[in-house]
């Protein structure tokens, strides 16, 4: 069912009146959080829906408005305890500006004035966990605990799910598992012209017939970086080169320079900044790699590696374990584990065409099942009608169950 035809009952229900949303998030920068906060609200914008967003600003503002969301700058990134309280306020004249009907956080900080506003002015509120977080003793598990305060918590895979309801008491009727998507439109190999690929291969400069390695991800330390090119100094293989796709920490990233070179790497590995056209950037990849040392909660990279058929590698903990099937869509070895890792690259990069072409459409196929955006969009407004329309989603759901 698509997220457009699950709103018609609860768009009848309001009458004249579109329902609206107000999702709450740090920045729209480039992760995987910002992207799927945009992604729903053009979602909700197609569905019949207001989106509003509240952040601090980013590059994604710009396409959410263009796809007709509003969006609010405030200063909702900050863990100052009187800028959050602040923020509240500000939150509550938002929510009575767009007559919001749902508020849904998806960071800590910004999750507290989001739940003291929705409280203020009586609207429903929704959480989304994307990790599991750190910290489960006194002030630090008083603090995290926001995001299993609403009314419904989304946790975008059965590894975060599992974590919240062990951790937080979170039961069956309030915990609802919905996994990130993927926008299959423009994750195609097919969409991707011999033009995009040339352009971005002179960008950056690389070396022709090169076999290339890569791991996109911010520069964060848990990213592991420092494992993959330990892996690669394992694997001496002179030819193969190293994109590190991302932005993050300077001095991280001199860093990884540095250990580059002392490991005889140096030109052979190439950090570049964001990329805009990812879906090209992973075709020139000979082998996408995930080496995080701490547990992705679902792993976005991975799974848009896959939906352009490219060979992927990731550790064997978190969402990874639900995104790839080991040995057949790719490959899981233990997090932190150069030797594992460099001898996972090296079977990869050796795929005979034949096999590399089989495992390519496994892959495309098995994420475009499970993982696709407007599936991802659907279940989420859903959760909204659960809330706004509880009536009309309850005949719903016993329809569903007699069909």
């Amino acid at each position: 069912m698509s997220a457009a035809s699950e709103t018609n009952i609860g768009s009848a229900a309001a009458g004249s009146r579109r329902p609206a949303v107000l999702q709450v998030v740090p920045a729209l920068g480039a992760g995987g959080v910002e992207r799927g906060t945009v992604d729903m609200a053009l979602a909700l914008q197609s569905a019949g829906w207001i989106a509003v967003i509240a952040s601090s600003g980013g590059p994604l503002v710009r396409e959410a408005e263009r796809g007709g969301a509003r969006h609010v700058t405030l200063p909702v990134q900050s863990k100052n305890p009187f800028v959050i309280r602040a923020n509240a306020a500000r939150l509550a004249q938002v929510i009575e500006d767009f007559e919001i009907d749902v508020v849904h956080a998806r960071s800590r900080a910004p999750a507290w004035s989001a739940l003291w506003a929705a409280r203020r002015t009586g609207r429903h509120f929704v959480t989304t966990f994307h990790n599991i977080y750190s910290g489960d003793a006194g002030l630090k598990r008083h603090y995290n605990a926001v995001m299993a305060k609403g009314e419904r918590v989304i946790a975008i895979s059965e590894f975060v799910g599992s974590h919240v309801a062990a951790v937080y008491g979170v039961g069956p009727d309030r915990l609802r598992v919905i996994p990130r998507g993927i926008d299959f439109a423009r994750f195609d190999p097919e969409r991707v012209s011999p033009e995009r690929l040339i352009a971005l291969a002179r960008q950056w400069r690389l070396p022709d017939g090169a076999p290339i390695v890569m791991l996109p991800g911010r520069l964060s330390r848990w990213k592991g970086h420092t494992v993959l090119i330990d892996a690669l100094a394992r694997l001496s293989r002179p030819g193969v080169h190293c994109l590190l796709v991302g932005s993050g920490d300077e001095r991280y990233r001199g860093e990884l320079a540095e250990q580059a070179k002392a490991r005889g790497l140096g030109a052979s590995l190439q950090i570049v900044e964001d990329c805009r056209d990812m879906p090209a950037a992973y075709m020139l990849a000979d082998v996408v790699v995930s080496a995080s040392t701490s547990p992705e909660g679902f792993g976005r990279v991975i799974v848009e590696a896959q939906g352009m058929g490219r060979p992927v590698v990731a550790t064997d903990h978190g969402g990874a374990r639900e995104t790839v099937i080991p040995g057949t869509t790719g490959i899981l070895v233990p997090p932190g584990d150069p030797a594992a890792l460099a001898a996972a690259i090296a079977e990869a990069l050796d795929l005979e065409p034949e096999a590399r072409l089989a495992q390519a459409s496994r892959a495309i196929a098995h994420v475009r099942r499970h993982f696709d955006t407007a599936t991802m969009a659907a279940r989420t407004i859903g959760v909204y009608e659960e809330l706004v329309f509880p009536a009309a989603a309850a005949k719903r759901a016993a329809s569903a169950v007699l069909a």
